[in-house]
Parts: C-alpha cells; structure tokens; sequence
C-alpha cells in the first residue's frame, strides 16, 4: 500500500512532517507539492494518525495499491455541478428570480442525502416557472467556472486515451456546452421544458437522479466493452454514492461528508488533477 500526500500550498517539510508518522515508509517526493510514501503501515490506527495530521496542515491523504496507474482505466466519469464546475447551476438560475436562498437551501439538503433527490429536484425547477430561459445562457457565460485542476485532468485522461462521461443530475443545457468546449465523450442529464421562450417549471422525462446516474456509468462501461472496475466516478453529493460505489476508483471532490467517508480518494484541498499525482 502506498500514501500519496499532496496539497497546492504544501512544503516539502510539512509533507516529510506528516509521512514521518508512518514511520519505515520510503519517501519519494512527486513534484513541488505532493510526496509518496511506499510501503506503508496499513493499520486502522496508523492511517487514522496520518488523516488527522494531513487535514489539519491543508494536506489531501491518499492511500491506495501500490502500481496503480491511469492505465488500469478506460473511463473518467464526472458530477458536474460543485465537481467539474463550481457552480450549482440550479441556485444561479434561481437567482435570476431572487430564490437563490430557497433554492439553494433545498439543494444542500438533498446533497447532504437528507431529502429525496428526484423530490428535491421537482420542487426546485417548479420554482423556476416563468423565468425567460435567456437567464441559462447568463449563467454560463457569467457564473460557470470549470473547478480547479480540470481542465489539465481532463487533458491528461484524454491523452492516455481514457474516454469521458458527464453525468448530471442538472441541466443538459450546460452539459451539452461543457461536451463541446471540452471535448467530451458522453453525457446526460435533465432537459428543462421551454415554452415561447420561457421555463415551464418541469423536467422533461425521467429525472437523473442516483439510481439513473449509475443506470447511466454501466450503460457507458457496456458500451465501451469494459468493466466498471476500470471506471473511475468523481463527485461530490449523496445522489452520487451510487455510481460512485460501482467504479474501480471513486473520488470525492470538495464533497459532503457522507461521500468523502465512502470514496477511495477524498480531494479536499488539490484540483481534480490531483488524481494524476494519485495514478502517476
């Protein structure tokens, strides 16, 4: 079992600090900000000691199999809102009509895992009824970021020759712009209802919520002629534990507590290509 440390502000000598309480464990620093540490103990106590330390200095602590590599998959799959992009879409259309507050409210409840998500979802877009469906291309043209590090991850996978999936419990309005900008593969999501110009307040048909997401990571893997195992499922909320609980590798981004606890890499602090130092 091997310990990647790493950390965008971290120092050599705050990554030695926390590697040093695994104690027998070879060094080999990777880059200016991350440090693997090989052959490591593997103690419930030990990685225990190493978590708490790394949070607390600002440190992403990864421990995985030895010789895992990018190669060992054919398939990134990526949550988009507050994973690939740092933005709720829903609450930046909802503050076109002052119900940022409402809407947001409801979407933190369901990340959390504490409300239905097909639920969430419907009674969020309803408050989306009237609103000129202009205000979707100002969302993205003013407020959609793409999340740190995902850019330069993307273009790794892409140049390993790995393929891309986009799977959203949002809106196909920005997947579809997100599949072009950034050369993507596969995506799906929800598809709001336009009418003359303006939202409906519905969803048009089946919502992709967790079950629909997994649903659609196993479509992709079948598709591809490869196994789950050799997909890797990034995300961040509860609706994406379950695709998440299907790949060889999950990651949880900036996630709520209930992912990072389940997930096989936890990137509190890195960018997502935080992953390439994690596979190098």
């Amino acid at each position: 079992m091997n310990l990647v440390l790493q950390g965008p502000n971290a120092t050599p000598d705050t990554l030695k600090r926390v590697a040093a309480l695994d104690a027998g464990a070879r060094m080999v620093p990777i880059g200016a900000h991350a440090l693997r540490c090989e052959q490591v103990d593997k103690s419930p106590a030990a990685r225990q000691a190493v978590s708490i330390a790394a949070r607390a200095a600002g440190l992403d602590a990864t421990f995985i199999p030895a010789g895992r590599t990018l190669g060992d998959f054919k398939l990134v799959a990526m949550d988009m809102d507050s994973t690939l992009i740092t933005i709720e879409c829903i609450d930046e259309i909802a503050d076109m009509q002052g119900l940022k507050a409402q809407v947001s409210a409801i979407t933190e409840a369901a990340m959390r895992g504490e409300l239905d998500f097909s639920e969430s979802l419907t009674r969020r877009v309803a408050l989306l009824k009237g609103l000129d469906a202009g205000a979707l291309e100002r969302v993205y043209d003013e407020r959609l970021r793409i999340s740190m590090g995902g850019e330069a991850m993307l273009a790794a996978v892409q140049a390993a020759g790995l393929k891309t999936l986009l799977v959203s419990g949002g809106f196909s309005f920005f997947t579809e712009r997100l599949k072009a900008r950034l050369n993507l593969d596969y995506t799906h999501a929800n598809v709001l209802e336009i009418v003359d110009g303006k939202l409906t307040g519905r969803v048009v048909g089946g919502i992709v919520n967790a079950d629909e997401k997994m649903r659609t990571v196993e479509r992709v893997c079948r598709e591809m002629g490869i196994s789950p195992a050799q997909a890797i499922v990034m995300g961040d909320g509860a609706n994406d534990l379950k695709m998440m609980g299907i790949a060889g590798l999950s990651v949880a981004f900036r996630a709520k507590p209930v992912v990072r606890e389940q997930a096989s890499v936890a990137l509190d602090f890195s960018g997502l290509d935080g992953l390439l130092t994690i596979l190098v």
